[in-house]
């Protein structure tokens, strides 16, 4: 686990390094849209990955626009981890949109719950395709 975590820092540290250049040397070159797709239930992988690039994304000003997907694993996960929660909360209060699977969330009978958090719980097939097809920057963890 420590292996998987530290690669992970590792490879996140070398995207961050890599984008952060690009975008200093050009950055009116592609859309300043970052969107996440969150599907990991593994709290390390939230804690120190997913949720740490997407928070910074925003309050570093690397995209003036970021959005988080919870999707899949991550809903299950955000529902009953009030630490993931209050760092999603942080998140939102900063300016990250937080989008959330309908169906996923129906799955795990938790749509509730995380329609109290804030979160626009809706379909997410057709969203995802939008940005896609937008030019967004998405990247899935």
């Amino acid at each position: 686990m420590k292996l998987i975590l530290f690669l992970a820092m590792a490879t996140l540290s070398t995207l961050i390094s890599s984008k952060t250049m690009a975008q200093t040397s050009n950055t009116a070159s592609g859309p300043d849209k970052l969107v996440v797709v969150w599907t990991s239930d593994d709290p390390y992988v939230a804690e120190r990955v997913a949720l740490m690039y997407t928070h910074a994304a925003k309050t570093a000003g690397w995209f003036s626009e970021v959005t988080l997907i919870i999707w899949g694993p991550s809903a299950k996960l955000t529902a009953e981890n009030l630490k993931v929660q209050e760092k999603l909360k942080a998140m939102q209060t900063d300016g990250v949109v937080i989008e959330a699977c309908i169906a996923c969330a129906d799955a795990y009978g938790i749509a509730g719950e995380l329609k109290k958090l804030n979160f626009d719980v809706k379909a997410m097939g057709k969203p995802l395709t939008d940005y896609l097809k937008s030019g967004a920057n998405v990247l899935t963890f």
